[in-house]
Order: structure tokens, then sequence, then C-alpha cells
């Protein structure tokens, strides 16, 4: 329902963020990663990338620095036993990369030291995500997520500037687009080299 929100930063708190977005306020609860990084920022506008969370007695938002971050919650709270609350707490624990790389080497004990985190539920955490996170360098499914994003969206792009459906899809799935040091193509760059070679 929301994808970020972006605006000035009206207060921040290790837990909670206050973004004024036109005048009006939303409170995120955030880890304190993303914290650290809005401090560091000091900037006075920002934008966190957004969960919602429905429970019966409440609609909580959770915000997030990056996408990254607000992927590996939303895989988090998908193991049966970790909670929101759980994972934020995971995620103010560990950065991603320190728990993606704790659960590609099955590192229960270095999960199980979150607070909060008994061993059954470590061992859940570690052996349902393992093929979820990605490789230890970050090179995987998370990275894949947004690279497929990117794709798509220069389909969409593509299609809409009259170049055939086929065509477009037959080329967008040949490559793995990425650029000469190695880093995923934006969308933006995506369609200037499908433009080239359409």
């Amino acid at each position: 329902m929301y994808e970020y929100f972006e605006g000035r930063l009206a207060s921040l708190e290790p837990t909670q963020a206050v973004i004024d977005c036109g005048g009006v306020g939303y409170l995120l609860e955030i880890t304190l990663n993303t914290y650290e990084s809005l401090r560091r920022m000091g900037e006075e506008r920002v934008k966190l990338y957004a969960h919602l969370a429905v429970r019966e007695d409440a609609h909580q938002l959770y915000g997030f620095y990056d996408m990254a971050e607000r992927e590996m919650f939303r895989i988090l709270v998908g193991v049966n036993g970790v909670g929101n609350q759980t994972a934020r707490v995971m995620l103010s624990s560990l950065t991603v990369d320190e728990l993606r790389q704790a659960i590609q080497t099955q590192d229960v004990k270095r999960v199980q030291r979150v607070k909060g985190i008994g061993a059954k539920t470590a061992q859940r955490i570690v052996l349902e995500l393992a093929d979820k996170v990605g490789t230890v360098n970050g090179m995987g499914k998370m990275e894949g997520s947004e690279r497929n994003q990117a794709r798509d969206e220069a389909m969409t792009a593509l299609t809409m500037l009259g170049f055939a459906k086929p065509a477009v899809e037959k080329l967008l799935m040949s490559g793995d687009w990425r650029n000469s040091d190695g880093t995923a193509m934006s969308v933006e760059e995506i369609i200037k080299e499908g433009l080239k070679r359409l």
C-alpha cells in the first residue's frame, strides 16, 4: 500500500521517526541501523521505504533506510514465530549483510545471540531462509529481485514506446544487464541500452 515516505524529518529517536509529508506527520517504527543512517546523514529531507503491518488492534508503519533492509524484514516475518518486533530487533542487532552471512553459513549461534531469539527459532530462520537471502557477498536473490524490478519497469517503458512486447521480452531476458564495473543497471540505463539494440 505504501512504497516509501519522503519529506521533512520532523523527529528522530532510536526506534521511531516522524516524517512530515505535505503537512501530515507519519510515525514509522525503525531499526537502529536505519536510525544510525539517518543520524549520520543529518539531512532535513529524507526518504524511508515503508512496510505496513496490519493487526486487529492496530496498523503499524515500519520505515527502512534502504530497500535491502525492508526486503530482509519481509523475509524474516515470513518465518513462523518471527513477528514484526522480533524482525526489527534482529535488524537492529545485525546489518543486512551480517544477517545474510549468518544465514548462508548456517551460523545458528550468531542468530541466537539476538535478544529474544531462542535456539529453535534461530534454527528455523537459518533453515527456512538459506535459499532466500542470496549469497554471502550480496549478489544473490535480494539484489536479483531489485534487478528484476528494474527489468520489468524497463519492459513496460519500451513497450509503451511502441516496441513489440515479444521482442522487448526476448532482449531483456537475454542478458544480465550490468555495467562495466559489475553494478546492476538502473531502469534508465536498461532503457537506453535497449533502445540501442531494438
